[in-house]
């Protein structure tokens, strides 16, 4: 009599690679089906190679506008993965998640207040943290800036308008570089191709190492998911 058996992990396969054997599955988890080409060449490198990037790195990405350079580390990115995953279970969508749960806009409260220009109405935006942060120094905080209203775009370069760059560096200066030397203050948007929230406008600003207590003031004591968030 021939008796079954589960086939065993192989623990060579991309998915069970920086992992505990007692983790190992045989076959790929739900929340990482559908991987991308470079979503797995990450989550398989091994994650004690790791380096995460400078502030001279950082600085070096963002004037280049060579935003695909910021990633997660293995498992990081692998935490985040499962995380939307099971956002996306629970809530039906991420971005239901967000509205709902994390900048807390939902139906019409989303919608800009008449009448004000981008930054002028402090309930037209939100200041909270990534949640879900790039393999960067330890010092550095990365911030999200969730707003309701556009931030508009050339439609032929995809880039930033004149005006609206100068109307987000200008809300930067205000609200960070008053606070943070402004060698140590950098924001970028990253373009639509490479969003991971597509629905809602946002800018992303990274301080190094700022006081904690103007931090906690300016997300208002927000942190991030990716500390909370367990499997």
């Amino acid at each position: 009599m021939l008796i079954s058996s589960s086939p065993k992990p192989d623990p060579t396969a991309w998915w069970n690679q920086n992992l505990p054997e007692s983790e190992h599955t045989a076959t790929v988890p739900d929340f990482l089906h559908d991987s991308s080409a470079r979503d797995i060449a990450l989550i398989s490198a091994p994650e004690a190679s790791f380096r995460p990037l400078s502030w001279a790195e950082c600085n070096a990405i963002v004037r280049a506008n060579d935003l695909e350079k910021f990633c997660r580390s293995p498992l990081a990115l692998r935490s985040y993965r499962e995380a939307m995953y099971t956002v996306r279970r629970e809530h039906g969508s991420v971005m239901a998640f967000l509205v709902n749960h994390r900048v807390g806009w939902p139906g019409d409260s989303a919608k800009p207040t008449p009448g004000k220009a981008p930054f002028e109405e402090p309930a037209d935006y939100k200041i909270i943290f990534n949640d879900w942060p790039y393999g960067i120094d330890s010092r550095i905080v990365h911030l999200v800036v969730w707003t309701k209203f556009e931030l508009m775009e050339d439609p032929e370069t995809g880039r930033l308008t004149e005006k609206a760059w100068k109307e987000i560096d200008d809300f930067v200066g205000q609200t960070f570089r008053s606070h943070v030397p402004a060698e140590n203050v950098i924001w970028f948007k990253n373009w639509s191709a490479i969003k991971s929230v597509k629905a809602l406008e946002h800018l992303h600003v990274m301080m190094l190492d700022p006081d904690p207590a103007f931090i906690s003031k300016i997300t208002n004591g927000d942190r991030p998911l990716c500390e909370s968030f367990s499997k």
